[in-house]
């Protein structure tokens, strides 16, 4: 594990807690030094760490921000060049363009658990983060499936069920579901502060639901939007209209039933999709036309939750 603030952290003790050897190390001396007080294998030697992934042949999980990843990709071409490489970056086709460029003799499954919360560090992080979440595991052209299978067994194992997408069709679907989200709630978050000391006295659930994410550490924050700049700003143009309509028609007429109605199908529209009886899939690895199979399932909003010798089990709506 390559990072161990929340989401490196909390696979370190996931991976530990369903019997996987782990270790892992993070350039954050308080990070390592608190997670080795925790009992877990973890220290700041990046180079070290890396030689013994090569060593054993290891799963290397990449969980640092998008500014670093570069720095740290070179490191693995040059100290761990064989082996299986992962991520869980919020952005997915940066990180491939980026592996591609420098650690191409690496085989690489990219990945992103749809799982998290406002806090950071190791402190913040919990072996149980990942029950019940999606956890995209991209599945490109050329990506081994092999390698594509060994990144979705681990995220089967700590509680995670596996969407398998392409990088451009996760950044499209997150732009939509979580960066957009975030830039809405720091707008929201800067708007009721300036209503001062009133504002904030009388502030409830609909604003501390609505601004949560505002919490999140401004530069991760930074790294997961402008990293995913080409999926965002047709979304952010998108809400963008759909303001401007709404503000037209207060203005005009003073009605909000559209947007409001809108909106309502919106979350209704959520709440069928996770009340949905799924069906039983099953994708034969082996299989010419597996990636397509895959892929198909991921982009109808189905999953897989496990994989038995060369047979991926899943469900879809």
């Amino acid at each position: 594990m390559i990072g161990l603030g929340l989401i490196g952290g909390s696979l370190l003790r996931a991976a530990s807690a369903v019997g996987r050897e782990a270790w892992g190390a993070t350039a954050s001396e308080a990070d390592a030094a608190t997670a080795a007080a925790d009992g877990f294998d973890a220290g700041t030697d990046l180079v070290a760490a890396l030689r013994r992934a090569a060593a054993q042949d290891a799963l290397i999980v990449l969980a640092v921000p998008l500014t670093a990843l570069d720095e740290v990709l070179r490191l693995v071409a040059e100290h761990a060049p064989g082996c299986l490489l992962t991520d869980v970056t919020s952005v997915k086709a940066p990180v491939l363009a980026s592996v591609r460029r420098l650690a191409p003799a690496n085989r690489f499954a990219g990945g992103h658990p749809m799982a998290g919360t406002a806090e950071s560090g190791w402190r913040a992080g919990n072996a149980a983060l990942f029950g019940g979440a999606a956890w995209v595991t991209c599945l490109e052209d050329d990506t081994d499936l092999a390698a594509w299978a060994e990144v979705s067994r681990l995220a089967i194992e700590v509680g995670a069920h596996v969407v398998p997408l392409t990088a451009g069709a996760h950044d499209e679907a997150v732009a939509r579901i979580s960066h957009l989200p975030h830039l809405l709630a720091a707008v929201l978050a800067a708007v009721g502060a300036d209503g001062g000391p009133v504002a904030m006295a009388l502030a409830a659930g609909s604003y501390t639901d609505g601004t949560r994410v505002a919490a999140t550490r401004p530069e991760l924050v930074r790294a997961m939007t402008e990293g995913n700049r080409e999926a965002l700003l047709p979304v952010l143009d998108d809400a963008l209209g759909r303001l401007g309509a709404m503000r037209g028609s207060l203005a005009s007429t003073g009605g909000l039933a559209a947007t409001i109605k809108a909106g309502y199908e919106g979350a209704q529209a959520l709440s069928r999709a996770r009340q949905a009886t799924p069906a039983g899939v099953r994708v034969d690895l082996s299989a010419p036309e597996a990636r397509e199979g895959l892929r198909a399932l991921g982009e109808r909003g189905g999953r897989i939750t496990g994989i038995a010798g060369d047979i991926a089990i899943g469900e879809v709506a």
